[in-house]
């Protein structure tokens, strides 16, 4: 047989195997539900996993931004002193956001926080407070090491900082990845070994089929690829209904969740945020999970049943 011949049957052979992968999705109804809706509960989890770790994380850094490093400036500083050491915090690593803040200012913030009991301050004014730049991190795990740095540079005479509060924002926030990281490992591992089994029960119901293909000399590549294309199918179906699905029901908890947010002084996070990387991660997850799938449960399924032939 010519080359041209091999690559025209091989090019028929493809595109015949991925009709009848298609054609087993629609034929086994039954088991295509059982598999997609299997599929669809780990989806829907493994989304809601990640949008809660998305809120709290949110809300995580906006408690964070309220734990700001004010570094006060000596009084004898000049304005170009003060400006170059304003760039210079800006250029430190790890440091989102500097705003001056006047001794006029803090003074003004001073009275305001004491109320009715400022009068104890008549007669004193600004002067005996210091210039100072109000300093917003970006990593609480870097905190100790900015305080540090910002300590060290010229014409900065003291660091006020809550290190306590870092440090627990800094603890939380690694837990809540670490938890979130597990419980979206697990359901990936019961989702794959889940639709393996789903697969595995299809075939048992198809061991005729699969007989008589083997019979008839049809070799284990042969008899994959339907099963393979079918896994993908249902990997696809099950991702776009659980993306529908999760969006539909994080729209409708927005109303309910809105309000609780807000009194702890944060929005919840909208779904557009998180829009691509949940369909991404579904359908990266239903194709990979169903090919994985189909081809573990086949591949034992032929082991088990001495159905392996060399000729792949």
């Amino acid at each position: 047989m010519s080359r041209k011949n091999k690559f025209n049957k091989g090019r028929f052979n493809i595109r015949y195997l991925t009709k009848e992968g298609f054609r087993n999705v629609r034929i086994h109804k039954l088991m295509t539900i059982a598999s997609v809706t299997v599929m669809l509960s780990c989806m829907m989890l493994i989304g809601g996993a990640y949008l809660l770790y998305e809120n709290i994380n949110s809300l995580i850094d906006k408690v964070g931004e309220q734990n700001v490093v004010m570094v006060y400036i000596l009084d004898e500083a000049t304005e170009e002193q003060e400006a170059v050491l304003e760039q210079q915090i800006t250029a430190t690593e790890n440091v989102r956001d500097c705003e001056f803040v006047s001794r006029d200012e803090s003074y003004a913030s001073v009275l305001e926080s004491m109320g009715t009991s400022a009068e104890v301050l008549q007669g004193i004014d600004s002067s005996i407070l210091p210039n100072a730049f109000k300093v917003t991190v970006s990593d609480m795990e870097q905190f100790d090491t900015t305080v540090s740095h910002l300590s060290a540079l010229d014409n900065v005479l003291n660091v006020r900082v809550n290190g306590e509060l870092a440090e627990k924002i800094a603890t939380i926030q690694n837990a809540v990845g670490v938890v979130s990281i597990t419980v979206v490992l697990i359901l990936l591992i019961v989702s794959l070994f889940i639709i393996a089994n789903t697969v595995r029960i299809t075939m048992f119901s198809r061991s005729l089929e699969i007989s008589i293909m083997k019979a008839v000399g049809a070799t284990n590549w042969f008899i994959r690829w339907p099963f393979l294309v079918e896994g993908i199918i249902i990997g696809i179906i099950s991702a776009a209904v659980s993306y529908g699905l999760i969006f539909a029901l994080y729209c409708a908890a927005e109303k309910f969740l809105a309000n609780m947010f807000s009194v702890l002084g944060n929005s919840i996070v909208p779904f557009t945020d998180c829009m691509w990387t949940l369909l991404i991660a579904f359908m990266a997850t239903g194709i990979i999970t169903g090919a994985l799938g189909s081809c573990m449960s086949l591949g034992k399924y032929l082991k088990e049943h001495g159905k392996v032939v060399t000729n792949e």
